[in-house]
């Protein structure tokens, strides 16, 4: 159900049993609540995956945004101890169609309802998710919050009028200007030794990866292709990554807007001046590309969701892939420059990956620098694994670069 913002206030259009969905530019739903009750406020966005509900919502990327899910059937397979990307739920609301009243999965462990409720996470279901997504995509990304419960009524017991709620939503923070790496970063160092045919041995790489907002699944990926993994705070200086003696340092995925990251920025700028390999991922992507002197902008209304077409522009594949942001790169597509950073400091770059739907920069590849990043996800959790190699590429970098130097120094 959608209230028209030109319409009264919506006094007894719904009631303390229903749950409410406003957004910054006053159009509203009225649904059921879905998990926990109460109130929830964030940027309101959309994601297309027909899979991996339970990957999304554990997503540290996802901090302080309300998903939308496009695809209608959200919680028939449940949720599990396998497959969450971090140790909690990170959205800040959860918006479905039809929750699925039963689980069916050989491997479910619990509700998805039960997971939000235990986890506090305010949702609302029942609602023309179908119209919501395709008013985001013309108007935007927005601020919105999710009332449901007490939130609904005020001391007396009467119904909180729309004015009310539109009015809470209206003071929330924008995702503009917003620095969350300090909200998901881990707080302490941990390492991801070599896994399957490498465990055990001695590792062919070690990677300090700088936690950004990082998926359990990335330090996976690269440990299972022979290299130790220590994952640290974003605080971490460069001088406790030069005493970890790296082979290569990798930036993962994270929240927020790139241009508050400032520090994270000078970091990297001494890692590459260090000449370490280096591997960015989505946040990471937009830090190489600020760091190299680009400029980055904020989406529309994003790319979210696993089916996402990107083409290699190095290869000419074109691989389905798994995304999650809002900002991107502003870089010149189809052309090899000189970086703008201090009059070409870090020599010449090329975008070496686009969305095939919006033309979006989805990479970067330094020329003169062993550094390079991608915007999406390619370590497949959830999502396809057409972009797996690119965790190839970066342990051949990485290695190349080793030979290399060893052969300088003992030429």
């Amino acid at each position: 159900m959608s209230l028209n913002e030109s319409e009264p206030t919506a006094v007894g259009s719904y009631d303390a049993t229903n749950a409410v969905l406003v957004l910054e530019d006053g159009q509203v739903y009225v649904g059921q609540p879905y998990g926990a009750v109460g109130e929830t406020f964030g940027e309101i966005v959309f994601a297309t995956g027909m899979t991996g509900y339970q990957e999304t919502l554990t997503d540290p990327s996802y901090d302080r945004q309300i998903v939308v899910q496009t695809f209608p059937h959200i919680g028939d397979t449940g949720v599990n101890r396998e497959d969450p990307e971090s140790s909690r739920i990170w959205v800040s609301g959860y918006v479905v169609r039809d929750p699925s009243p039963v689980v069916s999965n050989w491997r479910a462990t619990g509700s998805l309802d039960d997971d939000l409720q235990a986890e506090h996470i305010v949702g609302i279901c029942d609602i023309d998710t179908r119209k919501l997504v395709r008013h985001l995509r013309s108007a935007g990304v927005m601020r919105a919050g999710i009332f449901s419960g007490d939130a609904l009524t005020d001391e007396s017991g009467k119904i909180v009028p729309v004015d009310v709620l539109l009015a809470k939503v209206a003071a929330q923070p924008t995702m503009s200007g917003a620095n969350l790496g300090p909200e998901v970063s881990t707080k302490e160092t941990y390492t991801v030794e070599p896994t399957g045919e490498f465990e055990g041995k001695d590792p062919l790489a070690t990677v300090v990866a700088v936690d950004l907002g990082i998926k359990s699944m990335t330090p996976h990926r690269l440990a299972e292709r022979g290299c130790r993994v220590h994952v640290v705070p974003m605080t971490t200086t460069f001088e406790q990554i030069q005493a970890m003696n790296p082979t290569g340092v990798f930036f993962s995925n994270g929240p927020g807007d790139p241009s508050t990251a400032d520090d994270t920025v000078d970091l990297l700028r001494k890692v590459l001046d260090a000449g370490y390999p280096f591997f960015g991922i989505c946040f990471g992507n937009q830090l190489l590309g600020r760091a190299l002197g680009f400029g980055t902008y904020k989406l529309k209304f994003g790319h979210r969701g696993i089916n996402q077409p990107v083409k290699d522009l190095t290869t000419g594949k074109v691989e389905v892939t798994a995304h999650n942001h809002g900002f991107a790169v502003d870089a010149p597509i189809g052309e090899t420059i000189v970086t703008p950073y201090d009059n070409g400091h870090y020599g010449k770059a090329r975008v070496s990956h686009v969305d095939l739907n919006d033309d979006v920069v989805e990479g970067l590849e330094c020329l003169d620098i062993p550094a390079f990043s991608v915007q999406y996800h390619p370590e497949a959790a959830a999502g396809p694994h057409d972009a797996s190699y690119l965790f190839d590429r970066f342990v051949d970098l990485m290695l190349n670069h080793k030979d290399s130097k060893e052969g300088s120094v003992n030429a």
